[in-house]
């Protein structure tokens, strides 16, 4: 059965795009969902779909680590490139108060103005949130009833706030942060409250190498997928087999693809 990787960082430097896309299908890995973070990104994974249509799609984003290299022409061409053949959600967008890369203000003018953009073109919304939850949540209880749904990418927090991000009706990404004994604790939890039909499974490769699967490599890839779920379905109590099959449903159903 094939799986969906539905965030990958297949534009990070570490990586060898045609390598990794090469191994993720020899282990069954037929789909990826390529994340920008930066407008010096659009036209890279731009090339990089047109390259591999049938394995490929992406989003088109500002993180909210980079929220202060944005300019108002780049709203204009995000609005411009999201409607590209192959853009399937606005983002990776929203806050991160932990480091404050970017300045708080700014970070919110920039995640609003990207809901706007979202619900104007009926995408959904590729978010990232850290250290933000209650802001968050603010914002998109404001927006949801505008947007084409969305998914809590790279879901690390706690049970109560991953209801809250159900009950406005968003898919949640998880990765192999539930395989670290440590960290994962919280996760471990939360996902039990997750419906299989609101799942979705994602590597958010080159980062978050699952700390159970040996040997240790040196960066995540989407080919260590299946090894997230088998993981996962051990927590869950849930056949592998079944996570791969709803999991990538979940993935063609929230970015509208056949």
């Amino acid at each position: 059965m094939p799986w969906f990787d539905a965030g990958v960082n297949l534009l990070d430097k570490r990586f060898d795009a045609d390598d990794v896309i090469s191994r993720a299908q020899e282990a069954g890995v037929e789909k990826l969902c390529i994340i920008t973070t930066h407008p010096n990104e659009w036209d890279e994974a731009i090339a990089l779909y047109k390259k591999y249509p049938s394995q490929c799609c992406f989003t088109i984003g500002v993180h909210p680590h980079n929220a202060k290299d944005v300019t108002e022409s780049d709203y204009l061409r995000l609005n411009e490139l999201a409607q590209h053949q192959g853009c399937v959600a606005i983002g990776e967008c929203g806050l991160d108060f932990n480091r404050n890369f970017s300045p708080q203000d700014v970070q919110l003018a920039v995640f609003e103005a990207q809901l706007k953009i979202a619900a104007s073109l009926h995408l959904p919304v590729y978010l990232h949130e850290r250290d933000a939850f209650n802001q968050q949540i603010e914002l998109l209880s404001q927006y949801m009833p505008r947007l084409k749904g969305g998914i809590a990418h790279c879901f690390t927090g706690t049970s109560e706030q991953v209801k809250q991000y159900l009950s406005l009706g968003l898919y949640i990404g998880i990765t192999g942060w539930v395989c670290d004994d440590k960290r994962g604790e919280d996760l471990r939890e939360a996902v039990k409250h997750i419906p299989l039909e609101r799942l979705i499974l994602e590597t958010d490769a080159p980062y978050l190498f699952p700390k159970t699967l040996r040997p240790r490599k040196r960066n995540n890839e989407p080919a260590f997928l299946p090894h997230i779920a088998q993981q996962l379905g051990e927590y869950l109590q849930v056949e592998t087999d079944k996570l791969c099959i709803s999991s990538y449903a979940n993935s063609c159903e929230l970015f509208s693809l056949s």
